[in-house]
């Protein structure tokens, strides 16, 4: 059978603001209620991001921890809450990593070529994402062309990255103007993904621009799970502005069932990431 389908919200991301979209949540009680409102609408898990004073990306503690602690009051316990350590330009792999072990999250995700940048990065992030296997975290390697995908099968191989509650995110597309990423994008990826090398693995998506639910179907379809939101995409299919991350949830989530596909509850996704389902 078919694994449920997870559905996470990323509903802010690192760049974009309230000129982009005003319903953007940006403030620990913003994020906490869109939280809410998206795990009605069928999101398993948050990709929570938060902002400084200045509202530019931050990996602050104290930060992390307000909005974490808004997403429980708001949303409950069942909601997964996945962390970013993106470094967008302002943080080098020793700081994510410091950051993580201080924050002690449930979740987070890295980019493979930000914490394994340079060869003589391996050893630290292999210590590093070890520990991290042994507390329980659920990490998510974010992978962003087929290259990615080759380069984290060979470290897994390795023994470089272990394999307990680990995932994968595929990124279709960047932040570019126009950018429109298309469900033929995701097939170098999977076939990267399927060689001789394939890992038993969960597998997500995300996508660019307003073909974003066509995606994120397709990877549905093919057993593939799906992030969606304000940090990659502000518009439905039919070229309308988007009226919050809540109803692109929704609307994801009513295409996967009218396709009989079951859509993830907070337990089910944590049981999938765990290796228990």
């Amino acid at each position: 059978m078919t694994a449920p389908l997870v559905i996470t919200v990323a509903p802010n991301g690192a760049r974009r603001t309230k000129a982009d979209h005003p319903a953007l949540p940006i403030d620990p009680r913003e994020i906490g209620l869109e939280a809410a409102r998206c795990r009605e609408a069928g999101a398993a898990m948050i990709h929570l991001h938060v902002r400084d004073a200045e509202n530019r990306h931050t990996l602050d503690l104290d930060r992390y921890r307000a909005a974490l602690a808004a997403v429980r009051r708001e949303a409950g316990p069942e909601m997964i809450c996945q962390v970013t350590t993106e470094a967008v330009g302002l943080y080098s792999p020793a700081e994510q990593m410091a950051a993580m072990r201080a924050l002690k999250p449930e979740a987070f995700s890295v980019a493979l070529r930000e914490l394994f940048a340079e060869p003589e990065d391996e050893a630290a992030a292999a210590a590093f994402l070890a520990e991290q296997a042994r507390a329980g975290v659920l990490v998510q390697h974010i992978l962003y062309d087929a290259g990615d995908v080759t380069r984290f099968q060979g470290l897994a191989a390795r023994g470089l990255i272990p394999l307990e509650r680990a995932s994968v995110l595929f990124v279709l597309g960047r932040y570019a103007v126009g950018q429109r990423s298309d469900p033929a994008d995701l097939l170098p990826f999977l076939a990267a993904w399927t060689s001789e090398h394939r890992l038993d693995l969960p597998w997500a998506l995300c996508a660019f621009g307003p073909r974003e639910a066509a995606c994120l179907v397709a990877a549905a379809a093919l057993g593939g799970h799906a992030r969606v939101g304000f940090e990659n995409n502000l518009w439905r299919p039919d070229g309308r502005l988007a009226a919050s991350n809540a109803a692109q949830v929704a609307d994801l989530a009513g295409l996967a069932r009218a396709l009989g596909i079951a859509v993830a509850t907070g337990a089910q996704a944590r049981a999938l990431f765990a290796g228990e389902a």
